[in-house]
């Protein structure tokens, strides 16, 4: 993989992909999310569980979308997301904070996402530009809002920030707060 910061090195590509991945973009998506992840696991259905309901519900299901950042044919970062109200959903009823603390909040930035990207590409306005392709299929798609949820005081709180979210709401998760960060997004393109 180059590293980005050669004189010479082109920007990441944003690829948009529909249907299941090819093999070494999903290993190169499945890296990336555990060297990001703040646990670690030994293989096994623990892992496997994390893996399912951070990343791999996003992967499978029709109408989610997955947002690879591509450099040199190797995955850089990922974005999964999904524009239907996850508290409206079965499939993101193991995330009770949806069901009883957002549920209004949802109604209103109903879109989500969940992004990570390689370390020697961070800090550079890939991660803005992954969620900003998220934003646009959104807005286009007349989604009214997109929103986040991560612990209160995370790193990547100041990202979102960043990016134009702000935050909404708290609630209590396993032991610690959890913040819910939103942005609305522009009607439809009356020309188009």
């Amino acid at each position: 993989m180059p590293e980005p910061s050669d004189a010479g090195a082109a920007a990441p590509d944003i690829v948009k992909t529909s249907g299941p991945l090819p093999a070494h973009w999903l290993e190169g998506v499945e890296e990336i999310f555990f060297a990001t992840s703040t646990r670690r696991f030994a293989p096994g259905p623990e892992r496997d569980q994390f893996r399912e309901r951070w990343l791999g519900r996003y992967l499978d299901a029709p109408g989610d979308r997955v947002l690879l950042a591509i450099a040199g044919g190797a995955v850089a970062g990922y974005l999964v997301g999904a524009f239907q109200d996850p508290a409206e959903q079965d499939r993101f009823r193991d995330l009770a904070y949806y069901q009883h603390h957002f549920r209004a909040q949802c109604r209103r930035y109903p879109a989500h996402l969940h992004i990570n990207l390689a370390a020697a590409f961070r800090n550079q306005g890939l991660g803005r530009r992954l969620v900003a392709a998220f934003a646009a299929e959104a807005a286009a798609a007349a989604v009214t809002g997109v929103h986040v949820v991560t612990g209160k005081g995370m790193r990547n709180v100041r990202f979102y920030q960043q990016c134009g979210f702000q935050e909404l709401a708290t609630a209590p998760w396993h032991e610690r707060q959890v913040v819910f960060l939103a942005m609305a997004l522009p009607g439809p393109d009356p020309d188009h």
